[in-house]
């Protein structure tokens, strides 16, 4: 099966996120899905199969608390007012979600909660916020 058909085949596994956030969240096609990627996850290289590789990049901050406090005050410290997150989950069956920051600071139990790993773009600011469980949070600038 091809990526692109792969896409997106398990949107259940976000049903709890889309239910706490409402229509404020749009889940993203396959081809909006990968020009996100590439504006910030793609910008970096990997190591191992799901983590960035941050050599090189501008790193805010690393935290080894991986919970919902800790991904909420990252975002509400690094959003800006009405800035646009897209939630990006390290399977590409589940589906990527673009809503308003103010929300995933909100809903950061149900975000947490969808995958062992995330990333969240933070779009205007150009930050994103790498989720590990188990290893904590790092936020970055992305490179350019």
């Amino acid at each position: 099966m091809s990526v692109d058909k792969m896409y997106g085949t398990h949107p259940e596994v976000i049903t709890p996120l889309l239910d706490a956030v409402g229509e404020a969240a749009m889940v993203l096609s396959f081809r909006e899905d990968r020009t996100f990627a590439a504006l910030s996850v793609g910008r970096f290289g990997a190591v191992g199969s799901t983590r960035l590789d941050w050599a090189g990049a501008e790193v805010i901050e690393r935290c080894d608390s991986f919970d919902a406090e800790e991904l909420h005050r990252l975002v509400a410290s690094y959003a800006g007012a009405d800035e646009l997150a897209v939630v990006l989950w390290s399977n590409l069956a589940v589906p990527s979600v673009a809503l308003p920051a103010a929300l995933v600071a909100l809903q950061a139990e149900a975000v947490l909660e969808c995958s062992p790993e995330c990333w969240i773009y933070l779009v205007d600011g150009g930050v994103l916020i790498e989720f590990q469980d188990g290893e904590g949070f790092t936020a970055g600038r992305i490179p350019r």
